[in-house]
């Protein structure tokens, strides 16, 4: 029964910030965060496949979901994490990733999860942590679809790949040395 109260308690982050192999082992390994998947948001094509979106035909952007535990890290925590662990000042692109499937957005299911993000992107704005403004789109939540199963804890399943240890690795260590007290 404690399983199924918890559960209940569970509330979920989508957010898209380049490619989602990269965003993935990060949430995973934070505090209260029982899941992750990785997978599609922000387009008209429903049920869309890894090869339509990487080719920029559906209008999705590379997702995770994030379900989480309010009680242990909170959803503006969530958004601190995801501000600092991609580039949210560069439009439709990370790093050599281009194209609207790899845009910054962050999908909102209710006012005050939009109020949240729109305070953290002024404040970040504000503080001037990156040399130019947030573009990270603020956008209602429509669908998510699950990515293909091969792209579920791609990091951890496939650590010795070379966009793994080029790219991904170095986002995670970078993770790890500013919120290592959040890592589980």
């Amino acid at each position: 029964m404690e399983n199924n109260d918890r559960a209940k308690n569970l509330a979920s982050a989508y957010f898209a910030g380049g490619c989602f192999w990269c965003l993935d082992p990060i949430f995973y390994h934070i505090k209260g965060v029982e899941q992750v998947k990785v997978g599609y948001a922000g387009g008209a094509t429903a049920d869309p496949t890894y090869e339509a979106v990487s080719g920029g035909r559906t209008g999705h952007a590379e997702t995770v979901k994030i379900d989480y535990d309010p009680s242990v890290i909170a959803y503006a925590d969530l958004l601190h994490i995801f501000f600092t662990i991609h580039n949210p000042t560069t439009m439709n692109r990370q790093g050599a990733d281009v194209g609207t499937q790899y845009r910054s957005i962050v999908f909102y299911r209710d006012a005050s999860e939009k109020k949240v993000i729109e305070v953290i992107i002024a404040e970040t704005n504000t503080a001037k942590i990156y040399d130019a403004p947030i573009v990270t789109q603020v956008v209602p939540l429509e669908n998510f679809y699950s990515a293909e199963e091969y792209h579920q804890k791609y990091f951890e399943k496939n650590p010795e790949a070379a966009y793994c240890q080029l790219v991904v690795a170095p986002k995670v260590a970078k993770f790890r040395q500013k919120y290592g007290y959040l890592y589980k």
